[in-house]
């Protein structure tokens, strides 16, 4: 079924999400780049994309579910097959007697409805659902691959443990015993499932009577299995080679990156081989490739933090800064922006150190330390490339920062990273730096402090904080900007009063042991207000521009968390755990 303009204009208008004029003016922009009205509206931030897929469902007067963090019976899934569920992306989530209910991005492929229908032999009940509830009901299939691999592995590194004593002394022998079966299906087994476990990195650490594997799983590493010390070597060899690296090296440290594809994800892994005094110390780090689904709003942003960082991305030049310690997502938020920014009409190119993801229409460049092909260089000869829009990985030294700084000066937008503690704490770093406070406060837009937390699975526990825990709380934060954003945002009633909201806190379960699944980020967005500009020029600690902020209405890391933990999304226990860090 087709909603055309006028039926999407009614309702959004209606239900408030988007006023008329601004969806005149998506009308417009629409016809001009030759995309879609609902595209320029989710592009330019007017609506989200679930609130645009709800709109589209109730216009249609089909229901809306999300699945994303849903926990449906194995039993019911498995009444399709998992290759049509992929095909068709259609998925089996509830069933109640003679009746089925289907979630799906397309409810017009009458097609799957009717297979369905008649290998089930139950009445269907259509659901339309987003991209990313798809993936994750997809990856449920994969349930009892964890047990599949276990039994690979087992089987396989007991071959190994053979063939591992013979101890290779020079490159052929190594290549060999690399490129052998049990290698190549012990490696490969390992990486599906890091993939299946949503790992973001894998460690493969020699002992003295193992080889330890374990997987970072949201933001915390855990054992995941033991081989025999005997498999290190062509463990270690066949990473190697898949990475392109020197075989008979075991002195040096050495990086490379590899990729793979499997279930439809396609993920790069970036290696670090260092020498340890076990052997050879093995870390991958994961990157999915496919950022397209990525939105502000699911990584976390919301409310007035949410309109400021879309308003720093309308601007046509400017420096837009993301901060945080190694981990915090700040990659993943800087490619979201460039999602966002990436239409027909800009030229986008990028500095990086690694390439994290691959993006279409994108020109990304990979520094090289090793030949002189720094940030620097780069970003010097990235100027003369004609472009709109400039992403460098990371402001790392003197020089950087004021190409950086000219570029933002020269009618370009520039995003990067810089490593401090908070969003305030950016303009003191780059003022050592070198940069000038008058060319700073000229071209800094918006500053985005950020952390990851674990967020809580559906099964949670909700309480209220104790007099003394409210007291202990109070002398860290504002809980009556918490409180006011809770409001604007209708998560608790106007009447609300702190001490009647609910926190959240995890609850295990034998589906969710830890009573956490995936990660979120915590921000906090400092945009350079007037108020802001004239602190930077006098001179002012970040202390004293973090305070002027908040009393602009900025909510600080733990302030948002706070926040988060009263929405259901993570416990109070995860964010000051994160925070103090």
């Amino acid at each position: 079924m087709y909603i055309n303009d006028e039926q999407l204009r009614e309702f959004l208008s209606d239900s408030g999400l988007v006023s008329q004029k601004k969806f005149d003016n998506a009308v417009k922009t629409a016809t001009e780049k030759g995309i879609t009205v609902s595209e320029v509206l989710v592009s330019e931030g007017e609506i989200s994309e679930d609130d645009l897929r709800r709109s589209h469902a109730y216009v249609l007067g089909i229901p809306f579910v999300n699945l994303s963090d849903s926990k449906p019976d194995l039993n019911t899934l498995a009444l399709i097959p998992e290759p049509i569920a992929r095909r068709n992306n259609i998925v089996a989530f509830r069933q109640e007697e003679n009746k089925l209910e289907v979630a799906m991005l397309d409810t017009d492929d009458l097609a799957a409805i009717d297979f369905v229908k008649k290998k089930t032999q139950l009445t269907i009940l259509p659901r339309l659902t987003d991209a990313t509830s798809i993936k994750q009901m997809l990856r449920l299939y994969q349930k009892t691959l964890r047990d599949e691999l276990g039994d690979v592995i087992t089987r396989e590194s007991q071959t190994l443990e053979k063939f591992g004593k013979l101890q290779p002394e020079n490159e052929n022998d190594l290549r060999k015993l690399a490129e052998g079966v049990p290698a190549v299906r012990v490696l490969d087994s390992l990486l599906r499932h890091a993939i299946v476990q949503n790992a973001s990195d894998i460690h493969i650490e020699p002992q003295e009577e193992a080889l330890l594997v374990r997987y970072r799983i949201d933001g915390i590493l855990h054992d995941a299995m033991s081989l025999p010390s005997s498999a290190t070597a062509s463990i270690t060899a066949r990473v190697k080679i898949l990475a392109n690296l020197r075989l008979d090296e075991k002195r040096l440290p050495q990086d490379g990156r590899f990729r793979m594809e499997t279930d439809g994800d396609r993920v790069s892994f970036r290696v670090s081989v260092l020498p340890t005094y076990h052997g050879e110390k093995t870390v991958m780090r994961l990157l999915r490739e496919d950022v397209s689904g990525f939105t502000l709003e699911s990584l976390g942003f919301h409310g007035e933090g949410l309109e400021r960082s879309h308003d720093a991305t309308r601007k046509k030049t400017g420096l837009i800064l993301v901060t945080g310690p190694t981990g915090s997502g700040k990659s993943t938020t800087l490619y979201t922006m460039l999602d966002i920014l990436n239409t027909p009409d800009v030229n986008i190119s990028t500095v990086e150190d690694p390439i994290e993801y691959q993006m279409k229409r994108i020109n990304q460049t990979q520094v090289r330390p090793d030949i002189g092909f720094t940030f620097s260089t780069g970003l010097r000869s990235l100027v003369r490339q004609d472009p709109d829009i400039i992403m460098v990985g990371e402001i790392r030294d003197r020089e950087t920062a004021a190409l950086a700084i000219n570029a933002a000066l020269t009618g370009h937008l520039v995003l990067s990273t810089l490593h401090t503690n908070s969003a305030a704490g950016a303009v003191p770093r780059l003022i050592d730096m070198g940069v000038e406070p008058f060319l700073l406060a000229s071209t800094l837009q918006v500053v985005i402090g950020q952390r990851l937390v674990r967020t809580l699975c559906n099964d949670r526990e909700e309480y209220k904080l104790s007099a003394a825990e409210m007291r202990g709380l109070e002398e860290m934060a504002d809980l009556g900007a918490v409180l006011k954003a809770l409001k604007e945002e209708d998560i608790v009633s106007q009447k609300s009063t702190f001490k009647s909201v609910s926190l959240s806190k995890e609850k295990p379960t034998k589906e969710c042991e830890t009573g956490y699944s995936g990660r979120k980020g915590i921000q906090e967005v400092l945009p350079v207000t007037e108020g802001i500009k004239k602190m930077i020029l006098s001179g002012s600690s970040a202390d004293a521009i973090e305070d002027q902020a908040r009393k602009e209405g900025m909510l600080t890391m733990l302030e948002d968390g706070i926040y988060k933990s009263a929405s259901g999304t993570t416990s109070l226990a995860e964010v000051l755990r994160v925070v103090s860090e």
